[in-house]
């Protein structure tokens, strides 16, 4: 639905780290790290996640360019 040239900004990649945690069984933690797996996946869109700090605490963004 995007095309060349596209950016792509996803908040809450991280969700506090726990997209780390292979075990966990939190529908959040699970739907973030596919997202996350399916962007690594797609040649067509290199992308990055940034983990941010601040008062709520840790989460991050990915930020993506569509190239073909």
């Amino acid at each position: 639905m995007s095309h060349t040239g596209s950016l792509i900004i996803a908040d809450n990649v991280i969700c506090d780290g726990d997209v780390l945690d292979a075990a966990s069984n939190d529908p959040r933690v699970q739907g973030t790290r596919r997202f996350n797996e399916l962007f690594a996946a797609e040649p067509r869109i290199p992308a990055t996640a940034i983990q941010t700090v601040g008062r709520k605490g840790h989460d991050g963004i990915a930020i993506a360019t569509v190239v073909a």
